[in-house]
């Protein structure tokens, strides 16, 4: 009603009148809505009000139940949120943490910070230093007991500190100590502290069923212990009395192992282990108690002689001393190696990277090139990264995104190896390195990266630098690195022009190929590029099994005659890659195995003339083939072969059906719809092509014609790359053809049999005729023999698949079919 009131009262006609010039003399406002009254009135629960703004009258409407509801102020209880300790106890040691064996770096990582306040704190206060020795951690197992006792020298705690830090859940006495500091504007000085959460030290109830912590600060006279069982709600506090356990400063962590975890994590072997993978390049020394053993000399006693009492020997003769091994226990430095990458890379020399790589990643090759670098901004980290010398041996691993060859550190303390493709793209694994940040996102448990953004930052840092570090590997003096490089990993950087459309421009640069000019050397895109021609448009190549079979394919032969390079592509994912490029410097792909294939300089008046005066035989030959082709046209590719099957140019070319058909699930209702329609092109300078283009004119219907048409399709199906799909119905056309070519021609008798024995073909040459004298010819490139000797000795002339995918047989039956054209015209009734 009141929205309703206020648009009527909103028009010309009902608005108010304006004021007069003496703004004291009175007005009235009358209208049928309003009840006449002064300034406010009300009326069936609404409530209305006059102003006078502007000479002009305003009419508000509200309602009454609105206009009178005033804020109620009540006043209540507060209370803090509860909780039951023994079940938060329970949730931070069991939920947060995936393997038990993090205990100890977050052990390590508390006496760490200790260290470091001490160390902070010992610039203003020298006294509290002492003389408790040096700032160190030791770490000693006790198999027979069953404890691990963690000592370091640091700052330790007062009573108070222990209540406030052990037995306040989640209460960092790390972050309050930076807090500290950075409200006394001392920043920098917080660099190598660890802690953030305040559940670290809870992580020892992992392993232990007992905790004993014993701790002397340098601010207090008394010592003072800690004691809490797992699983439980309370700890006790009390002084220590016992003179031999009395520390002169710092913290002592007594971890009674559990029944299960005890001959695990009382193994010195395994402690050592532990601190070198999480806590190798803490600052501080940590030393573990080992087991040693030593060579040492010993008298060797001799046994006295029978019947002989003992007999003192004279002082100046030497008693006989042998060696034995004794073994024994003693300290031994964990943490060797220092973090090469907080270093100035200037200060580093090429050895020392060559020795942290290989004591890091185990590898006793060299790396074939190295990376240092600090990054700042909205996320600061330092990382070195590395090209191994070597390659997978397992190519699973090419595909493998779990390399753990990246490790993550967090203020030099280890968090994690196991990434899914997010610090690195999967191409890009296998790439070794560091990464090491102050400021990460992580999770409480310190192994997941929390925010997608900062995580996509580093990963474009850190591939952005991995290719100016292959770069720079391939433009180096020394080729053989990059030429090592290449054979390694090239498959990796071929999977990436896959997977990273975003890189192509960093990709594409480091492609390496064999070429029609290059057939031993490796080329780039770049070189190929600087050679083309002015009249060159495009960037030609040919995807092949092979190295030999590409440098045969009829594909060639135009572009070889004109000079124009071509790729060979002869890994079976380089055809993927290059078609996932599309182009280079603004030059495009071109497949010269498909259709429409454009060379340029071609005359378009000889063209004209050799497609009318050849346009029968193309209808006869498609007439002739059926389905087996889409169509039938002249060649501008061949010049030397009769014809050549191609690809029609949106389907697959004859290499990608061969890969698709070895595919292990392959689907063969997706590789009919697939496969490309083929398109038979012949060369019309061949001889071949002038016999029928003759025989289409004067004998169409002749069957030895169309045999031949047959066979020659058959052959240009295996020379161009594809697979007959009956190679038996094959070898069966050229046994006939061979018949006809070869029958009666060097004075055979029709009636005499067909010797299909080696023992019948050897008696038959050693009998002598009176009124002929057989012949010897000797297989050779001059006489049809030779073609068929090669036949007769794979499978005894009996073709098999394997035999037909064999690289000499193509070219066999190109031959074969110009012998028996050449030879034999009038076998085919011309």
């Amino acid at each position: 009603m009141a929205s309703v009131l206020t648009r009527i009262l909103s028009t010309p006609s009902l608005a108010s009148p304006p004021l007069t010039k003496n703004p004291n003399k009175a007005f009235t406002t009358r209208s049928v809505f309003l009840p006449q009254q002064n300034n406010a009135f009300s009326s069936s629960g609404l409530r209305w009000k006059l102003d006078k703004k502007n000479n002009r009258i305003a009419v508000q409407c509200v309602s009454s139940a609105v206009a009178e509801k005033e804020p109620v102020v009540t006043s209540g209880e507060t209370f803090e949120y509860q909780a039951e300790v023994s079940r938060l106890l329970d949730l931070i040691v069991h939920s947060l943490y995936s393997h038990k064996e993090v205990f100890l770096r977050e052990l390590v990582s508390n006496a760490s910070d200790a260290l470091d306040k001490l160390r902070f704190l010992s610039v203003t206060e020298p006294s509290l230093l002492g003389d408790a020795g040096e700032l160190e951690i030791r770490i000693k197992t006790d198999p027979d007991n069953g404890t691990i006792t963690i000592t370091d020298t640091g700052i330790g705690m007062t009573k108070d500190e222990l209540v406030d830090c052990l037995g306040t859940i989640a209460q960092s006495g790390t972050s309050k100590f930076l807090k500290a500091l950075k409200e006394n504007k001392d920043l920098g000085a917080d660099n190598g502290l660890i802690g953030q959460f305040g559940v670290g030290f809870y992580s020892a109830f992992l392993v232990a069923e007992k905790v004993v912590v014993s701790t002397k600060s340098p601010r207090s006279e008394k010592q003072y212990v800690w004691e809490a069982i797992a699983d439980s709600s309370s700890y006790v506090i009390k002084e220590e009395t016992d003179p031999e356990k009395l520390l002169n400063r710092g913290t002592q962590i007594t971890l009674y192992l559990r029944s299960d975890d005890k001959y695990e994590f009382s193994d010195p072997t395994r402690i050592q282990n532990l601190v070198k993978n999480y806590s190798q390049f803490v600052s501080f020394p940590i030393y573990t108690w080992q087991e040693k053993s030593r060579t040492v000399e010993v008298e060797e006693e001799e046994a006295p002689k029978e019947g002989e009492g003992e007999e003192e020997k004279p002082e100046g003769e030497k008693k006989k001393k042998t060696t034995k091994t004794e073994k024994y226990w003693d300290w031994e430095l964990a943490n060797e190696t220092k973090p090469i990458w907080m270093r100035n890379p200037k200060e580093v020399e090429k050895d020392e990277y060559n020795e942290f790589y290989k004591k890091t990643f185990n590898e006793f090759l060299d790396p074939l090139g190295y990376t240092h670098f600090t990054t700042e901004g909205e996320v600061e980290f330092r990382s070195v990264l590395y090209i191994p010398g070597m390659g997978p041996l397992n190519n699973e691993d090419v595909t493998n995104s779990k390399t753990k060859n990246i490790r993550l550190y967090v203020k030099r303390v280890f968090i994690s190896d196991d990434f899914d493709g997010e610090l690195f793209p999967r191409y890009l694994s296998f790439v070794k390195g560091v990464v090491d940040s102050d400021d990460l996102p992580l999770n409480v448990s310190r192994e997941i990266l929390q925010e997608s953004r900062i995580v996509r930052i580093m990963r474009k840092r850190l591939v952005r630098k991995t290719f100016d570090m292959i770069q720079e590997i391939s433009e180096s003096e020394n080729k053989e690195d990059y030429k090592k490089f290449w054979e390694n990993f090239g498959r990796f950087l071929k999977l990436g022009c896959i997977e990273d459309t975003g890189n192509h421009k960093r990709i594409t640069p480091l492609l390496r190929f064999y070429t029609s000019k290059s057939e031993e050397e490796l080329t780039s895109l770049d070189t190929y590029v600087e050679n083309m021609s002015e009249n060159q448009k495009a960037i030609y190549y040919l995807a092949t099994d092979s190295l030999k079979s590409a440098k045969t394919a009829p594909f060639l032969e135009k572009l070889v005659q004109k000079d124009i390079e071509v790729l060979y592509l002869i890994e079976p994912i380089d055809e993927i890659a290059i078609q996932n490029l599309q182009t280079f410097k603004e030059k495009k792909f071109v497949d010269i195995s498909k259709e429409d294939l454009e060379l340029g300089d071609e005359d378009e008046v000889k063209e004209r003339e050799t497609k009318q005066e050849y346009n029968l035989l193309c209808d006869w030959v498609k007439q002739q083939l059926g389905d087996k082709v889409a169509k039938v046209q002249i060649s501008k590719r061949l010049s030397s072969s009769p014809c050549v099957l191609v690809s029609g140019k949106f389907g697959w070319s004859a290499n990608m059906e061969r890969l698709m058909k070895a595919q292990a699930l392959g689907d063969t209702a997706s590789l009919e719809f697939m496969r490309g329609r083929r398109i038979l092109e012949i060369n019309p300078d061949h001889p071949i092509i002038k016999d029928l283009n003759a025989a289409c004119k004067n004998a169409p219907e002749s069957s030895d014609a169309k045999r031949a048409v047959d066979l020659l399709y058959d052959t240009a199906l295996i020379s161009s790359g594809f697979s007959p799909d009956s190679p038996a119905e094959l070898g069966n056309k050229i046994y006939e053809i061979m018949a006809m070519a070869l029958g009666g021609r060097w004075g055979r008798s029709e009636d005499d049999g067909i010797e299909t024995s080696e023992t019948s073909a050897a008696e038959t040459n050693t009998t002598t005729d009176e009124s002929s004298e057989t012949q010897v010819i000797e297989p050779s490139e001059e006489n049809p023999l030779y073609y068929s000797s090669i036949l007769y000795e794979e499978k005894k002339l009996r073709l098999s698949a394997i035999g037909l995918e064999r690289l000499s047989f193509p070219r066999v039956c190109s031959k074969l079919t110009e012998l028996v054209m050449k030879d034999a015209p009038n076998s085919l009734q011309y």
